[in-house]
């Protein structure tokens, strides 16, 4: 099942011009051709973040300081408010996930194929609280784009999709998260509709509705098994999903929806914490961002 149609035509739909749009705009090119960053390496600072992006860093096991629940003064509207260094996530103006419209799409053969080089390697598993996530310790392989390889360091599930397409989101996205030696973030993301189970999650099916906060080994973990279905892709420049909702995320959407089980969509959100079982952020503005689409047979 496609996400769009097999064509694609339209220009980018440009919001209200502020100097943080114009600013953003100046780097944009630097960034979506990978050379963002590209003669230096992110801070201590940043680093830190990623890490606790990753591992769950100093948060506790026993609370997560925000929340997917409008109701608990914690929810998304409220994480820009929560801790200084999480301004971005209410006046970012790079924030994901983001909605896919056709007419704010622009079909750019450059992108060139995803590339991908993955291998089996020593994986663990762990609750966060928040979500599941499988990360990789030995060397998994990578991705390549515009030259630039991006090693993968980990993988975890949103329920329901992040991102919607044409207002229309699915039923669970998988995140693989990936960096390169600069320290610069390039996440796969793999929307899933109801039907038949997904065969990655199968394997790991058993580990799942075993998962505590404590890391499990998982020995062998083959990232290549998880299928993406399609070359065609979107690509933009986005964030973080969750705080502190860092903008420095180049994000790349596969254009088919695969499809999940509803009984593994619900060991998922059995194995998280209460109040983490809908774990999607809302849509955030797309301002004047552009949308790129990757079709290999338009070239």
């Amino acid at each position: 099942m496609d996400l769009f149609q097999e064509q694609i035509h339209g220009r980018s739909v440009l919001g209200t011009y502020t100097m943080v749009d114009l600013f953003h705009e100046q780097i944009h090119h630097l960034w979506m051709t990978g050379k963002f960053y590209g003669h230096h390496s992110l801070g201590e600072d940043d680093r830190k973040i990623f890490r606790q992006w990753w591992g769950g860093g100093d948060e506790t096991n026993d609370e997560i300081p925000f929340s997917y629940i409008e109701a608990s003064g914690r929810g998304p509207s409220k994480w820009g408010e929560l801790d200084p260094k999480w301004r971005a996530c209410g006046v970012g103006k790079l924030q994901s996930p983001i909605d896919f419209v056709d007419k704010n799409v622009k079909v750019n053969s450059g992108l060139g194929e995803l590339q991908k080089n993955y291998k089996p390697a020593n994986a663990t598993i762990i609750s966060r609280g928040r979500d599941i996530m499988v990360a990789w310790k030995g060397d998994a392989g990578n991705i390549i784009i515009n030259g630039i390889s991006y090693n993968l360091q980990h993988s975890h599930w949103h329920t329901p999709s992040e991102h919607s397409f044409n207002g229309t989101r699915y039923d669970l996205e998988l995140h693989m998260v990936h960096q390169n030696s600069h320290g610069q973030v390039a996440v796969v993301g793999i929307v899933y509709r109801y039907g038949e189970p997904d065969s990655f999650l199968s394997k790991l099916f058993p580990y799942i509705k075993s998962v505590t906060k404590q890391e499990k080994d998982l020995g062998i973990v083959n990232p290549g098994e998880i299928e993406f279905g399609s070359r065609k892709y979107y690509r933009y420049n986005g964030s973080l999903s969750v705080p502190p909702c860092t903008e420095v995320v180049l994000w790349t959407l596969i254009y088919k929806a695969r499809t999940v089980s509803p009984e593994q969509v619900r060991a998922l959100k059995n194995a998280v914490d209460e109040g983490f079982e809908m774990n999607a952020r809302p849509l955030q503005p797309l301002y004047a961002r552009e949308v790129y689409f990757y079709n290999p047979w338009d070239i």
